[in-house]
């Protein structure tokens, strides 16, 4: 009878994590539309696109969290209109481009989800059934942590040469840093997704935590750029959902 309880609880509070972070993301999209509307300069499609990628994304992680095979039907949709609104803020006047951002979605992101449907189908994940969960081993873990270092410095020096070589006087720009670093967690990240290892979401909440101050501080610093605030909003619901696979895993990478 005690065990009973514990799974009725467990299904109990997830359902409602779920609820809270759905609704809530929908709620904070559109009093941000409504608000952004009543401005003469805002970029009213740019708006409506970007929330609806954002509404996509975090149906897509809610899913990946509860271990579903669908999250990658939602992450192809989340994927593609991500990467056209970061190519149209690289693009944009007067803003700090984000072109790591751009080619993290458009040719890691969008790819992967197809290999993740793939993986998952394998570890016999379906609609109803949640994928078989693993962990890292000592040795995954040592590749995993140079992987990131080795490609951060690498991602880095990229986005320098690409942005002017602004590191020929040995000044460590702060944004490109940010930008690779960003870059660079969510290669690994969603790799780890792809093959269902439950330290993926350590990686998502590092993620996250970066994505935020990323995209505020563009907020901050284009503020006609009114979509930004909405990947500020989808990036804090993403974060308090990857607490809740972190724990979610935790018990499916035993099981």
């Amino acid at each position: 009878m005690i065990i009973k309880k514990m799974k009725f609880d467990e299904k109990k509070f997830n359902l409602w994590f779920n609820a809270f972070i759905l609704i809530g993301m929908l709620v904070a999209v559109i009093v941000t539309n409504v608000y952004k509307f009543q401005q003469p300069d805002a970029r009213r499609f740019m708006l409506v696109f970007a929330s609806i990628g954002a509404l996509m994304g975090v149906v897509n992680t809610v899913l990946s969290a509860n271990g579903n095979i669908l999250t990658f039907l939602f992450g192809l949709i989340d994927v593609t209109i991500a990467s056209v609104v970061a190519f149209d803020s690289s693009i944009r006047p007067g803003g700090e481009p984000v072109w790591g951002n751009f080619a993290l979605h458009a040719f890691c992101f969008l790819p992967m989800q197809f290999v993740g449907w793939w993986q998952w189908r394998k570890r016999g994940a379906t609609a109803k059934e949640q994928v078989k969960a693993r962990r890292l081993t000592a040795g995954r873990w040592t590749l995993l942590l140079a992987s990131f270092f080795a490609g951060t410095l690498a991602a880095y020096f990229i986005l320098c040469a690409v942005g002017g070589g602004a590191a020929s006087q040995g000044v460590i720009r702060t944004v490109i840093l940010f930008d690779a670093l960003v870059l660079v967690l969510n290669i690994l990240g969603q790799v780890l997704m792809s093959l269902a290892y439950m330290e993926q979401w350590i990686v998502w909440i590092l993620v996250n935590v970066c994505s935020i101050c990323l995209w505020a501080g563009k907020a901050a610093s284009s503020p006609d750029s009114s979509y930004t605030v909405v990947m500020v909003i989808k990036y804090c619901f993403y974060l308090l959902n990857s607490l809740n696979g972190l724990r979610i895993w935790l018990r499916l990478s035993r099981r």
